[in-house]
């Protein structure tokens, strides 16, 4: 069996208040485009499966032109490979947080020969193929309760597996780079158990990643992490996988390019020694950097000497480039004792607590300075408290 796996769309996802002759924002474009290439390849290869591992949309709540491009690329698949099943389970980023507000993928139920399973686990059985999927979403993940039974089908030739989250386990931590998107959950390959399975498709992390040669992550399609820089190197795409050979080929899709500039440190330089830096730098990128994303770090740079820069220049490469992004980092404080040894620098607390402890004078009688500083250690940790629960 044949098995196109795709994963981690973000239709819908938007940056850089860029947009289109068409008023879209460019970013959403982009994510769009590469999924209707997707399609298109897999149209072309005509697998026996299509699984869709979750994260349909960046949002629960996707604009109108997000689920526009959706509905037409999954009528697409449905109509150019009839009689090939489509199976789609909602990833953290398509599922709300209450079941009463509905699942905007529930809608792909009307187009024919498409199956989502956005709630509970289920068993989708594709009786032609002699086959099962087991699948888990998001929300089956992130419920309190122990985990269904992993159990493949008895009764069929070919057993599937799919679900969207994190694998934990000593393979999957050697193997990941990175945690690419937050909100997922964590389940232990022991549990998983991909040795009873022909396969297993996972959706959430964004880059192509072989855990076992029939365990997967698909990766996602466009870069659209909270961290783009750590994928800046690397194809996005999605995977064709053979569960007579245990092959799994990765076919790409064409992105917009993401470049991370070699960053370099201002230490000792001038604000034209730092220019001619950020100017050869720029330069040295092959096709120039007219609508590509790019960043630049500059380490050790003084405000003094950032303010004296060329902001002509720079301004200019923000409007060439669709985002450019001048990471300036300022000098990191160092305090050193007499010996010339680096000290820590004191925490708020450890600040707070020193100032009231030996310098601060009580403006009224009576006022017991252990007591004080109590307090106020009490007060930060409230306050800090309060700010976790905020984020």
């Amino acid at each position: 069996m044949r098995i196109a796996h795709i994963a981690d769309l973000h239709l819908g996802f938007r940056a850089y208040h860029r947009l289109t002759p068409r008023g879209v924002n460019v970013r959403e474009a982009d994510v769009a485009a590469a999924f209707q290439q997707a399609v298109g390849e897999v149209v072309a290869l005509r697998p026996d499966v299509v699984l869709v591992a979750g994260d349909v949309f960046h949002t629960v709540r996707p604009s109108n032109t997000a689920i526009a491009a959706a509905f037409r690329q999954f009528s697409v698949l449905a109509e150019r490979l009839p009689g090939v099943p489509v199976v789609l389970i909602a990833g953290n980023h398509d599922s709300p947080r209450s079941a009463d507000t509905g699942n905007i993928l529930t809608l792909f139920r009307e187009i024919e020969g498409i199956v989502v399973v956005a709630e509970d686990a289920e068993t989708v059985r594709l009786p032609g193929l002699e086959a099962s999927v087991l699948c888990l979403p998001h929300n089956v993940l992130a419920r309190s309760e122990a985990l269904p039974a992993l159990e493949p089908d008895p009764t069929v030739r070919t057993n599937l597996l799919m679900l969207h989250g994190t694998v934990a386990g000593a393979t999957a931590e050697e193997k990941i780079r990175y945690v690419s998107e937050y909100g997922g959950v964590a389940v232990e390959d022991t549990v998983l158990g991909p040795e009873r399975w022909d396969y297993v498709a996972l959706g959430h992390y964004h880059i192509a990643t072989e855990l076992t040669p029939n365990m997967w992550y698909a990766g996602g399609i466009e870069r659209t992490s909270t961290n783009i820089w750590a994928e800046a190197e690397g194809e996005k795409g999605w995977l064709l996988f053979d569960t007579e050979t245990r092959r799994a080929d990765f076919h790409p899709v064409a992105t917009r390019a993401v470049l991370d500039l070699p960053r370099f440190s201002a230490r000792g330089l001038t604000a034209a020694e730092v220019d001619e830096r950020i100017q050869a730098a720029v330069e040295a990128v092959p096709g120039g950097i007219e609508a590509k994303i790019l960043r630049l770090v500059v380490s050790d740079l003084p405000r003094v000497v950032a303010r004296e820069l060329n902001h002509r220049r720079i301004r200019d490469y923000k409007a060439e480039a669709l985002h450019f992004h001048l990471d300036a980092r300022p000098p990191e404080i160092r305090r050193v004792v007499g010996s010339g040894a680096p000290l820590r620098r004191q925490t708020l607390a450890e600040q707070v607590e020193s100032y009231l402890s030996k310098h601060y004078t009580p403006t009224q009688e009576g006022v017991r300075r252990e007591t004080l500083v109590a307090l106020a250690r009490r007060y930060l940790e409230q306050a800090g408290e309060g700010a976790e629960a905020e984020g």
